[in-house]
């Protein structure tokens, strides 16, 4: 079976998308003998998470460890979601993984991500690896990613998101993400007002608790930051090449982080330095260049949304922003709409290709009923899928107007699908893609 194969068959394992228990996680990981003889670091949180693992990726590379890497959701391609030494495997070594997955379930039943975890954790296993850092799907207690028992938790920032699972308010999300706490092992907290219940679980289950303010703290200027943590300083550092505002509260967990783990794995500061200039991950506040300027962004709750917002409003002047959005159903779409709509003047809606998806039609419903603007003023259009949707706003965009490309990782996947696109202001067709 091939690696869509075998993705298909997960896609029809189990009658839930999403079943919150880690039991029968654990009985397979168990019998598959997964387990990790290096430092592993587990991240969880609402927004931050993919930005964090990828700086701790880089700069762990640049100090000249041998990484293994599981992130996702993929953009793309599956096998995006799990790196080693800083590049996806090829699809076809991930399909002896699954095969033992299955062999080794028996008669359990998984959810797509629970089988698909299992599969790129044995495949990360035998690797020789210095790091291995796992990132959380949803929440964090009862998470796939939480059968294993990571030397080092980080937690980025807390904000409401599938409510349904995680609870209706901050200290709810909170006390599930600290799920991933461990006693006696360090769990670094980079949100900066973080729900009490982060510090309440650390002191129930005995974890050591770094907590951003307390532990270690960051400032900076227009032109560099400087981070000073328990032991360790770093000063005069350039901006990490992430862009976003809220990216020094990342890279301060992850410098806490590494400071937590340096008697284990030293990090040199020219390390710090070259890993934060050089880190790259797509789709978050990634603007493309040409004219009109082009920004992909996963940003899918109001909390990112708005920090989306803040960082769209500090790039300088645009006549116009054309927006593409898709997202789904389950989304706090009225939070959404309403922390960007002040910044957009043309709407494109999108179908995307996963039954949990909004319709295009219902996102135009959804923010024609919260009442933000109504056309004259602004304009939606509906698309059946997100590439349609980028090529019809670049057809009505000047040279110097902004297109922002938002919302699920299926919409910023889905204009990426060919490689970069190639955007041309007023072009009726669509342009080939330049490929990666």
């Amino acid at each position: 079976m091939t690696l869509d194969d075998w993705l298909a068959h997960c896609e029809r394992l189990h009658p839930k998308t999403i079943d919150m228990t880690l039991d029968r996680v654990k009985a397979v990981k168990e019998r598959l003998g997964i387990a990790f003889d290096c430092p592993t670091i587990v991240v969880a949180g609402t927004n931050g998470k993919g930005s964090t693992c990828a700086m701790l990726e880089s700069i762990a590379l640049h100090a000249g460890y041998r990484v293994g890497l599981y992130i996702k959701p993929h953009l793309v391609h599956f096998q995006e979601r799990c790196r080693v030494g800083g590049e996806p495997v090829k699809a076809e070594s991930l399909e002896a993984h699954f095969e033992a997955v299955e062999a080794a379930r028996g008669d359990i039943t998984l959810t797509y991500f629970e089988f698909t975890t299992l599969a790129i954790m044995r495949r990360l296993q035998h690797e020789p690896l210095d790091l291995v850092i796992l990132e959380v799907g949803l929440g964090g207690r009862l998470d796939a990613v939480n059968v294993i028992d990571a030397d080092c938790a980080v937690i980025t920032s807390i904000d409401l998101d599938h409510t349904e699972f995680l609870g209706p308010d901050r200290e709810s999300v909170g006390r599930e993400k600290a799920g991933i706490m461990r006693t006696g092992r360090p769990v670094v907290v980079s949100d900066p007002v973080p729900p009490a219940s982060l510090a309440e679980r650390a002191l129930e289950v005995g974890a050591e608790l770094r907590q951003l303010g307390r532990d270690f703290s960051f400032s900076g200027d227009r032109t560099q930051w400087q981070w000073a943590g328990r032991a360790k300083r770093y000063s005069g550092m350039s901006y990490p090449a992430l862009r976003g505002v809220n990216q020094l509260l990342n890279a301060s967990g992850v410098l806490a982080a590494f400071e937590a783990l340096a008697d284990r794995l030293p990090i040199s500061a020219q390390a710090v330095r070259t890993g934060l200039a050089l880190v790259e991950l797509p789709g978050r506040f990634q603007v493309l260049a040409g004219q009109p300027a082009v920004v992909l962004d996963v940003a899918h709750n109001p909390h990112a949304v708005a920090a989306l917002a803040q960082n769209l409003d500090q790039m300088g002047f645009f006549p116009r922003t054309h927006a593409v959005f898709g997202a789904m159903a389950d989304k706090d779409l009225a939070g959404i709409l309403g922390r960007i709509a002040p910044l957009v003047d043309v709407w494109h809606f999108t179908d995307l290709p996963i039954p949990r998806a909004a319709t295009a039609e219902q996102l135009e419903k959804a923010f024609l009923a919260a009442g933000l603007k109504t056309p004259p003023d602004v304009a939606t259009h509906t698309h059946a899928n997100p590439l349609d949707a980028l090529h019809a706003a670049a057809a009505g965009a000047t040279t110097a107007d902004r297109i922002l490309v938002f919302g699920s990782f299926y919409t910023v996947g889905g204009v990426l699908q060919q490689g970069i696109p190639r955007v041309t202001a007023g072009a009726t067709a669509p342009q080939p893609p330049t490929l990666h």
